[in-house]
């Protein structure tokens, strides 16, 4: 049976290309979309350049027929503007003259005159309580949403035989040798992916235990667990996991993502590895480190705040300061006693643009080569900017996504629908992407952090 979806603005200043994503059913558009849209056009940053992007679609659609009739769509499916519905009695308490009640009144009247299902598409929240209230169906931007139930973490535990994880350093272990058990404690195959780190143990004896990486079938040993990039060595089994990733070569290992929540050093070690391929074994793999955060206030574009650039965007760069001031003096009773030679070293690395940091938004339209992009809280991107991202890479470049997705600070993004998750869902099993989540009990904050994640 056929449906209507009333799309709603925000669904399009963040995917702009939703229109044609509703398979062969019919894409309602509310006058009152296009209206918020013509605000949106002269916007700075993405949200400007996602609604004239929309704006274009609907233009090639309108030299092909009339939208108020409907415009056929590749997929078979047929778009039209509805200026319609204006005499619909809402309740009393929704004001008429709010634009997310105006596309209330046209799904209320759709659903009234039609006899196909209508569903209002919107990342707002409220307003789909709203529809709830009328008795319309409302429902997220599904295409971009995350759909496993349980997230990939990049790392599983098995169990091998005696004989063959004796062997394991010199020939690896068939995917096939190894198995998990269940409650019962009965032994089971496991489905392992591609570049999935694996915690190995000996089935006589869990004492033993070996780190390894699946690549064609084969886990093999970690090539780089021995290794101390610019004097950092790894506290517990996921930094061994978080540094083989990094230090992986751009050829081998482009795109790293990496999820964890807060004091799991993933800012810490990706910065530490950058230094390491940058400063003290400068082999010309890479040609610098760049460094971006997407701007969490969706509607704060960088653009309106006083400064150059960089001024711009020192606020959101200050947690990429804090950890390179542990890096660059790694003695802890000395750090801060001289301050200002510890602030005059960390100008210098920029001064001589080893490491620069940019805003997210003017990556767009970049080709990068020679690159270690480190994406800090890779959370608050868009699906759409995630990928803008990871398909902008040039050669020689290694794209790393940090982030912890229970922690948006964006507004319409959740854990299932952020860009963050959304790569590494669809990234998972691709030999050119590496991922790894680090848990709660990883964190090598203080005492009193550790504590309070347990409690809090």
């Amino acid at each position: 049976m056929v449906k209507i979806y009333v799309v709603d603005t925000n669904i399009l200043i963040q995917a702009p290309y939703a229109l044609t994503s509703f398979e062969d059913n019919q894409v309602v558009l509310p006058l009152a979309v296009l209206e918020e849209l013509d605000g949106l056009k002269k916007a700075e940053g993405e949200k400007g350049a996602n609604a004239r992007a929309a704006i274009r679609l609907l233009e090639s659609l309108r030299i092909q027929g009339d939208l108020l009739e409907g415009v056929r769509l590749e997929n078979g499916g047929l778009l039209r503007v509805e200026k319609n519905f204006v005499n619909v009695t809402l309740p009393e308490d929704l004001p008429e003259d709010r634009m997310d009640n105006r596309i209330l009144k046209v799904c209320k009247g759709l659903a009234d005159s039609r006899q196909e299902q209508v569903i209002l598409v919107t990342k707002d929240i409220l307003l789909r309580i709203k529809a709830q209230m009328l008795g319309i169906r409302a429902e997220d931007f599904l295409t971009e949403q995350v759909t496993d139930k349980k997230a990939y973490s990049g790392r599983a535990e098995v169990f091998a035989p005696e004989e063959v994880f004796k062997e394991f350093k010199k020939k690896g272990i068939p995917v096939e040798d190894v198995y998990q058990t269940d409650e019962q404690g009965n032994p089971g195959r496991v489905e392992l992916t591609e570049n999935e780190f694996v915690i190995i143990k000996s089935d006589q004896s869990l004492k033993k235990t070996q780190l390894g990486r699946v690549e064609h079938g084969l886990i093999k040993k970690l090539e780089y667990r021995k290794s101390s990039p610019y004097g950092i060595t790894p506290r517990n089994v996921g930094q061994y996991f978080l540094q083989e990733a990094l230090m992986q070569p751009a050829c081998r290992a482009p795109l790293v993502i990496v999820k964890g929540m807060a004091g799991t050093s993933k800012t810490f070690y990706s910065l530490a590895v950058g230094l390491e391929k940058i400063l003290n074994h400068p082999s010309g793999e890479y040609r610098r480190i760049l460094i971006c955060r997407p701007n969490a206030q969706f509607d704060d574009d960088i653009g309106f705040l006083p400064g150059s650039e960089q001024e711009k965007i020192s606020p959101l760069m200050r947690p990429i300061m804090d950890n390179l001031e542990q890096l660059i003096d790694s003695n802890e009773e000395e750090r801060y006693q001289d301050e200002e030679e510890l602030h005059g070293k960390i100008e210098e690395i920029f001064a001589r643009g080893l490491i620069q940091t940019e805003a997210l938004n003017y990556i767009r339209g970049r080709s990068l080569e020679r690159t270690y992009l480190i994406i800090d809280e890779a959370q608050n991107m868009t699906p759409n900017q995630a990928k803008g991202i990871i398909t902008r890479a040039g050669k020689d470049t290694k794209i790393i996504l940090l982030g912890d997705p229970n922690q948006i600070d964006r507004p319409f993004l959740d854990e299932r629908t952020n860009g963050l998750s959304y790569a590494a869902q669809h990234m998972k099993g691709s030999p050119l992407c590496w991922q790894i989540t680090l848990t709660a009990e990883e964190c090598e904050r203080s005492a009193l952090a550790a504590d309070a994640i347990k409690r809090l």
